[in-house]
């Protein structure tokens, strides 16, 4: 006599194996949809060169500078005229905050305490998504960030004031273009700055065009 229970049972570990198979087809290719999704974008070339602006305010001239062991392609601003501390530090071009924060250790050196301890890295900082695969990064600043992670920035909106946080000597803004992983050489009003190695030092004098709308 049989009871049929056997093939009820092959039945059952049928089903159940054809329903595991369907969710490892599932779970591999929401996984490859993920990956995808990470990776195209990477693989797509850069878009052309934003016109980036100098990130200090409409007319000054400033200091730009680099020297052996800064890294090739790091830009210092140094304003030319006036107290360095505390001075706006505008986005090069409009875009979308990635960053705002502390990178490294702050120090203490201050506007009041200026020969202070040194900290590491890069102090306040802000890194901004201007698309195309292009960004900027601005180092040092006196304080917490005057923008938050996620905020869209118009071209000359104040994002911070300059100091010396982190790993500085003095005030400055160290300053950074980015295509996609490599740091290039920063350009300003179409112009090329001319800094690309650290292997001697090398400093020129640019005026801002960081200016509102119509005002040249």
């Amino acid at each position: 006599m049989t009871t049929g229970r056997p093939t009820r049972v092959r039945t059952h570990r049928r089903a159940r194996s054809r329903t595991v198979r369907i969710l490892l087809v599932l779970v591999a290719v929401a996984a490859v949809v993920a990956v995808a999704s990470v990776a195209v974008p990477l693989l797509r070339p850069a878009g052309p060169r934003p016109l980036f602006q100098l990130p200090v305010a409409c007319g000054e001239t400033w200091q730009l500078s680099t020297y052996p062991g800064h890294d090739d392609y790091d830009v210092d601003l140094f304003p030319i005229e006036g107290e360095a501390w505390g001075r706006p530090v505008l986005a090069s071009y409009a875009g979308t905050v990635t960053v705002a924060g502390i990178n490294g250790s702050l120090g203490g050196r201050t506007p009041e305490n200026p020969e202070g301890p040194r900290g590491r890295g890069g102090g306040y900082w802000v890194k901004i998504d201007h698309g195309g695969k292009w960004e900027t990064q601005y180092l040092h600043m006196l304080e917490p960030p005057l923008v938050r992670v996620g905020q869209r920035v118009a071209q000359g909106e104040q994002i911070g004031r300059l100091g010396s946080t982190g790993n500085s000597g003095a005030p400055h803004l160290h300053y950074e273009q980015r295509r996609g992983f490599d740091k290039v050489e920063t350009w300003f009003d179409g112009t090329p700055s001319g800094i690309t190695t650290d292997e001697r030092e090398h400093i020129v004098r640019r005026a801002s065009n960081n200016c509102a709308p119509g005002v040249r």
